[in-house]
Formats: structure tokens, C-alpha cells, sequence
């Protein structure tokens, strides 16, 4: 109610002024209607002077209202004038420094979340190593035995690369501050990927097929990348077919990587790089966590390669485009 008062002082007073003054007019005008035009002209005179004055008042809270984009300098009123101003300019203060403190709240959660998570993962990869390495050092006997030991190893790879998935996850929100471009010998960095899966391509009975020259020279930045081609040929060794090729091509400036398998269906294509969508492969083997190809999608976004994926008649391909990052 004060604030009303305050804000509608002018015109109170404006009111007043024309209250004392009209009967004064009447007693001095002998005849009013003679007089009625320089009657009207007083009163509208007034009127407009105050609402030159109110707007004279008010034009920064005005503009500042008509403004369709603010930066963070202007959310303030510039030395407010009416006392609605003054409490239009206060609230904003209150409502930015709300907004400050629960964004900084936000972060500090996010920020222990994220070490906790790292933690986390990087605990339970040094017990998934010992496993492994007592699978692979166990004493077997029987090909039961055999089988046991075999089915505890594949489990661990599961595990470990789930973990891998996490950690890279935790990692790409600082991905741009994180980025070194350098240049790359593509084939150098396809070969070591294809090195690392090797023991994934022994088992699914899967085999690589590269065809690239020695020189494709890109600039870009390699672990980011690595992770990229890693996610993308995991992906074409699990979906291929037994004792199919996987052709990895570089034509045009566009790097393809080719299997043989199961398609996606198209209604799926534009959904596969969402985060959590497995589609209808990954709810058939149940080993799909629908991260790995978000993390594709954000990477290759971020690094500026452009990329594609197509399915079709039992042939999978994933292309990214290097045009824009060859050598010069």
C-alpha cells in the first residue's frame, strides 16, 4: 500500500491542485459555458504536463522493459529515479543474487558428483584388473572349467568398458577446455584403435579391412578422437555378423567405416545419438548402454567434423567428413 501511495503521489497531488482550483474558476468566471474551451484547455494542459513528467520519470524503466535481449550489465536500472523504479531495480538485485547462489550451488553439487563418479569408477577398475588377470593365470583343467573362466573374463571386458564409458562421459563436460589440435596421420591412429580391439575382433570372429593411403594428414585433436573411432568401431564389431569384414575406406576426405549385419531401423537413425537410447538392437542383447554414440555425436560437434550414418541392406556405414580439417 505504501509503495501504491508513493508511486501515485503526482497524480494526487495533481487532483488536488484541479479540486482547489476549480472553484475558484467558478466564482471568478461569471459565465462558465463562455468560457468552456479555456476551462478545458487549463485541465488538459495540466494533464499533459504531468504525463510529460511521469514519462520523463519512468523512460528507463521503460526502455529497460522494452528491451527484448539484456546482458548480465543491464538487468539494473541506471540510477533509478521513482520510487517504483527503486523497488523494480531492488527486487532485480534479490532475484539475481537467488539466481548466483543457486547456480553456485548447482556447480558445487555437480563438481562432487563428477569426482565421486571418477572415483568411483577408477576404484573398481584396479579389482577388475586383478580378476582378469587370475582368469587368464587360473589352472584349468576340465573345458567346463574353461568355459566358467572364459564367461568371468568376457564379463570383466563389459565391466571395464562400461567403466571406460562413464569416465569419458564425466570428462566431456570439460571437453573444450580439455582440446589440443594437432595434426594427425589418420591411418596411424585407425591401425592403433583397431590394435586396442583386437582381442574383441578374435572374439566375435570379426575382421578389419583397411584401406587408406599414408597420407591423410587432419588436424584435430587425437585422444578425443581415438575415443570417437574406439566407440564407433566397437559398435560395428558388435553388430556385425560372424566372419564378416569390417571395412574401414577413407575416400574424398570422408573416412567410412563399413559392417556387415543387422540395420537400424530408419525410424531409429535420428534417435541413436541421444543419451540413453538403446533402439531395438540394444534391447535384443541387452549390452548397449546408449552412451557411446552420445558421446560420438558431442565429440565430433565440438571438434567441427560433420558425420553421417546410414543403414540399409545389411550394411551399416559411419562417415565423418575431415574436409574442413586437412592440412593446408
Amino acid at each position: 500500500m505504501k509503495l501504491f501511495f508513493k508511486d501515485h503521489m503526482s497524480i494526487i497531488i495533481l487532483y488536488g491542485i484541479s479540486f482547489l482550483l476549480l472553484p475558484w474558476m467558478i466564482q471568478a468566471l461569471d459565465d462558465l459555458t463562455s468560457h468552456y474551451f479555456y476551462f478545458i484547455f487549463l485541465v488538459s494542459f495540466l494533464f499533459i504536463l504531468w504525463l510529460v513528467g511521469r514519462y520523463y520519470r519512468r523512460r528507463q524503466l521503460y526502455t529497460h522493459l522494452e528491451k527484448d535481449d539484456l546482458s548480465k550489465d543491464e538487468l539494473h536500472l541506471y540510477e533509478p529515479q521513482a520510487s517504483i523504479e527503486q523497488a523494480y531495480s531492488e527486487k532485480l538485485r534479490q532475484m539475481q543474487y537467488l539466481h548466483l547462489t543457486q547456480q553456485q550451488q548447482l556447480e558445487e553439487q555437480a563438481e562432487e558428483k563428477h569426482l565421486v563418479l571418477s572415483h568411483f569408477a577408477h576404484q573398481m577398475k584396479t579389482p577388475l584388473s586383478v580378476i582378469q588377470l587370475l582368469t587368464q593365470s587360473a589352472p584349468i583343467k576340465t573345458s567346463n572349467e574353461l568355459h566358467k573362466w572364459l564367461t568371468i573374463g568376457k564379463e570383466c571386458d563389459k565391466l571395464t568398458f562400461t567403466l571406460n564409458q562413464l569416465l569419458t562421459y564425466e570428462r566431456s563436460s570439460n571437453l573444450v577446455t580439455d582440446l589440443k589440435i594437432e595434426p594427425i596421420v589418420l591411418k596411424e591412429l585407425v591401425k592403433e584403435v583397431v590394435n586396442d580391439l583386437k582381442d574383441y575382433f578374435i572374439t566375435k570372429e570379426v575382421f578389419p579391412k583397411l584401406t587408406l593411403a599414408e597420407d591423410p594428414l587432419i588436424y584435430s585433436d587425437r585422444k578425443w578422437l581415438k575415443v570417437v573411432l574406439y566407440q564407433v568401431l566397437n559398435n560395428a564389431v558388435k553388430y556385425s555378423e560372424v566372419a564378416s569384414t569390417i571395412h574401414i575406406y577413407y575416400d574424398n576426405d570422408i573416412l567410412h567405416i563399413d559392417n556387415r549385419g543387422e540395420t537400424i531401423p530408419t525410424s531409429e537413425i535420428s534417435r541413436v545419438f541421444d543419451l540413453f537410447y538403446t533402439g531395438k538392437k540394444g534391447r535384443t542383447n541387452g549390452e548397449a548402454t546408449g552412451i557411446g554414440l552420445f558421446l560420438v555425436k558431442k565429440v565430433l560437434t565440438i571438434l567441427g567434423h560433420p558425420f553421417t550414418l546410414q543403414s540399409s541392406y545389411d550394411h551399416t556405414t559411419f562417415s565423418i567428413n575431415f574436409s574442413s580439417s586437412l592440412k593446408k
